[in-house]
């Protein structure tokens, strides 16, 4: 069948003024039952009053310049409810809701108030005792209700991680969250002045977010009871994520000959191609396969004094794969190889021992500078195969929201891919499969919204060897490898939907007689080695192999398509994803939110990533809007694009009844704000959302635009009819909108296609709105939109129609442009 290259379109937008027609508001605001408003009232103001007293006595006899700034309080709701979170921060008199936890089904919030303030701030909660609001209920009722005690916040309160607190006198690396406002200065400056006092030991490196700055330090709990005003400067404090250090090193499998045989039969690429860029333990470039596509000057370390040579094999067993994919397509076939991309290093990992805790965060950013330093208009595709301990319920980390920021571009405008492992389950629990890995969450920073994370599926169950002739597969094909985490246990389903895709991981076999459960040759990648035995061939796999194929998919992408945007590459690797028939009879239609968080959307296709067909277009949108502006003194959302796309309505009408598929995908990148401060309303961790609609059959363009947006109302408070949605979307928009990628399928006729041409984009709400003082509300956001037209029929043919349209459109404008 003849390929076709995708059709990357321009200027199909049209910008729309957007309001949302939903009624912008919430479920009512749940508050345990307060029988006596009086004796709560007061019990409350009581103890804030005694928090207030306790502070200032601990500092009466220090100077006045000596004395903290202000009184930090913890909030704690009833079993069951929760705070009202928003209303105990007043910004411009500088209370600042610090950070918010949950423990035990109780709500805790900790809340800064400058010592000037401390009046004011009662006086919200007084009004409650004997004012009542216009609607005849007590002033600040929700607030004050939704509070079962107050009391003074100690070091405790700052703990948000899920693991336990630490022990009084256990010297251990933590997770610094300092306060940031951005107005006051020398924040870290005073954090290091007084923790060198005391002997703490702080780490160099550090992460800036709006509000946030994140930096480690060594210390014990009873430290940092010494640290004198601590609660001026801090917002949280987590444990320092630990990083695995060492590999698994496995048997050759191939000798030197073959790989002779097999750098005569390869051509390079440009020396400006895309790039794999390997955040890992180093590379050995010495291996044959490797140095003619890895270049000295791009064998980097993050810390100088280091070598960039790989000392734990397993930076050099992904560049393998990241290069050529499994080996033994390579190998064991004369065919040419023509290389659409090289190589680059940076070692992040160190030879000997384990890491010292480090910024992971900072560690990462850092690496992907020194590669960009080196060649800095080159694509690449990043690809991190190194995580650490699994995440809480998909709850941000510092490390996956630098890694958003890195992506994001926030800092300097330059927007990242990267593919991140989502980490192996325990090697001793493989054999209780699958069980154990939807018990097992995916590991950080592979929760990040901006990343692909790369989890492991495997068509691998062949088992040859006669070593284990008693063994079969864990396994079945097409289904998830033993290996690989996923997202199933989380029960926050806000977060996005992890993994992104599944790559080839390999398979693990189980021994007959005992049950355990093996990785053996069989069932694993060939990839590239170096021995001091000389052996240049083992095998590999997991979600680290998966992922540096999945980056490897990117680049030929890039190669194929060098104009497009990281999110663009993204979207198009998504968009080309499959579940196999295996995921689809274990997870069948009803349980499709389990199979999401297993595969994410199935393992991608190159070919369906870089080419269209006859009967399966696809088309390219890339584009930006507005999300919000400030109107009248308040944010509130401004742009909608509508895209009139060359849709083929005449061929499709001509086709009536014939099934056929259309497939709608969107990608973005957000801006993070990590600060675990409740992640609702204006402490959202998203900057910004984005959401597709597709115009339904019978809708006028009229209607779809009044279905969408309240500024396309004749009345503003009448909304006007709209047509039913009668079409079938293999996910619905309730599953496909966690995250900022979102995919999906609707299966139809191609009559009821026909007048579907039109598909729009607009925002929903995030924390550059609900936190104008940041002054992030005028920025604008880019977004990849990828829409394919598909049937079964191979003598269709939907590409030319559309073709014909773009191409149209271009010779116009070349005309118009002429004549001037």
């Amino acid at each position: 069948m003849t390929q076709h290259p995708h059709l990357v379109l321009r200027d199909t937008g049209e910008t729309k003024t957007y309001t949302s027609t939903s009624g912008g508001g919430s479920a009512p605001f749940k508050t345990p039952p307060r029988d006596d408003r009086r004796s709560h009232g007061t019990g409350i103001v009581s103890s804030i009053r005694t928090a207030v007293a306790d502070s200032s006595s601990e500092t009466e006899e220090e100077d006045e310049s000596e004395r903290p700034e202000g009184i930090t309080l913890e909030f704690e709701s009833d079993p069951g409810f929760a705070l009202k979170i928003e209303s105990l921060e007043r910004e411009r008199s500088g209370i600042e809701l610090v950070n918010v936890r949950e423990d035990s089904g109780k709500m805790f919030a900790v809340v800064f108030v400058p010592t000037n303030k401390a009046a004011m701030f009662l006086r919200i909660f007084e009004r409650y005792i004997d004012e009542d609001a216009d609607s005849g209920a007590p002033k600040n009722q929700a607030l004050v209700e939704s509070i079962s005690f107050v009391r003074q916040a100690t070091l405790r309160s700052f703990w948000t991680d899920s693991k336990p607190y630490p022990t009084q006198t256990d010297r251990i690396w933590w997770e610094i969250w300092l306060r940031n406002d951005g107005e006051v200065t020398g924040v870290v400056e005073k954090f290091q002045a007084e923790a060198q006092r005391i002997g703490i030991t702080v780490s160099q490196r550090l992460v800036r977010f709006p509000e946030r700055i994140v930096l480690l330090a060594e210390a014990s709990a009873e430290q940092w009871e010494q640290f004198h005003n601590l609660f001026d400067l801090l917002a949280e404090l987590r444990a320092a994520a630990k990083v695995p250090t060492e590999f698994v090193e496995l048997t050759p499998k191939e000798q030197a000959e073959r790989i002779r045989s097999a750098l005569a039969r390869i051509t390079l690429p440009n020396e400006d191609a895309p790039a794999v860029c390997l955040l890992d333990t180093g590379v050995n470039r010495s291996h044959p396969l490797l140095e003619i596509a890895l270049d000295e000057e791009h064998l980097l370390t993050v810390d100088p004094n280091w070598t960039p040579a790989d000392r734990k094999g397993h930076g050099t067993e992904m560049a393998g794969l990241a290069l050529y994919g499994c080996l033994t397509e390579v190998l064991g076939s004369e065919e040419p190889v023509q290389l659409s991309h090289r190589l680059e290093s940076v070692k992040i990992l160190p030879d000997e021992g384990s890491n010292s805790p480090e910024h992971y965060g900072a560690i990462t950013s850092e690496a992907v500078a020194r590669a960009e330093v080196q060649s800095p208009t080159r694509n690449r595709a990043i690809c991190l195969a190194v995580t650490a301990e699994k995440c809480d319920e998909g709850l941000p980390t510092s490390w996956s929201a630098s890694v958003d920021q890195l992506c994001s571009g926030a800092l300097d405008s330059n927007q990242r891919l990267m593919f991140v492992s989502a980490g192996n389950t325990p090697s001793e629990t493989r054999h209780e499969y699958p069980a154990s890995n939807h018990l097992e969450g995916v590991e950080d920073p592979s929760h990040a919204w901006n990343v692909v994370t790369v989890g492991a599926y495997t068509e691998l169950c062949v088992i040859r060897s006669q070593e284990y002739v008693d063994w079969e597969p864990v396994a079945k094909a097409g289904l998830l490898s033993p290996c690989s985490r996923t997202s199933v246990i989380w029960e926050k389903k806000e977060w996005p939907l992890k993994p992104d895709i599944v790559m080839e991981g390999g398979n693990s076999a189980r021994e007959s007689g005992s049950g355990h459960a093996d990785s053996i040759d069989d069932l694993a990648l060939l990839t590239t080695r170096l021995s001091p035995t000389g052996a240049l061939l083992t095998t590999s796999g997991d979600t680290s192999g998966a992922t540096a194929q999945a980056a490897r998919f990117a680049a030929m992408v890039n190669a194929k398509y060098p104009h497009l945007w990281p999110e663009t590459v993204r979207a198009l690797m998504v968009h080309s994803a499959e579940w196999t028939g295996a995921m689809l009879e274990e997870f069948p239609h009803r349980e499709r939110h389990k199979r999401i968080r297993c595969y994410g959307y199935g393992v991608p296709n190159i070919d369906r990533a870089l080419w269209s067909v006859s009967n399966a277009a696809t088309m390219i949108v890339q584009d930006s809007l507005q999300p919000f502006d400030r109107v009248d003194g308040k944010i509130k959302t401004k742009d909608m694009r509508m895209h009139a796309l060359p849709w083929p309505k005449e061929v499709l009408e001509s086709l009536g009844e014939t099934p056929i598929k259309m497939r709608v995908t969107l990608s973005y990148f957000i801006e993070p704000s990590p600060g675990r401060r409740g992640w609702q309303t204006k402490h959202r961790y998203q900057s910004h959302g984005l959401r597709f609609d597709v115009k339904r059959p019978v809708e006028t363009v009229e209607q779809f635009d009044q279905r969408l947006s309240k500024d396309a109302w004749e009345d503003r408070e009448e909304r006007p009819d709209s047509v039913a949605e009668d079409r079938s979307w293999q996910l619905g928009k309730n599953l496909r909108t966690r995250g900022s990628v979102h995919s999906d399928t609707w299966t139809g006729t191609a009559s009821e296609l026909a007048a579907c041409g039109v598909i729009a984009v607009h925002p929903v709400t995030g924390w550059w709105r609900e936190r104008p003082h940041l002054e992030r509300w005028s920025r604008s956001a880019r977004y990849a939109l990828v829409v394919s037209l598909e049937t079964d029929d191979a003598e269709i043919d939907l590409y030319t129609p559309i073709e014909s349209q773009v191409v149209t459109e271009v010779e116009t404008e070349v005309e118009i442009e002429d004549d001037f």
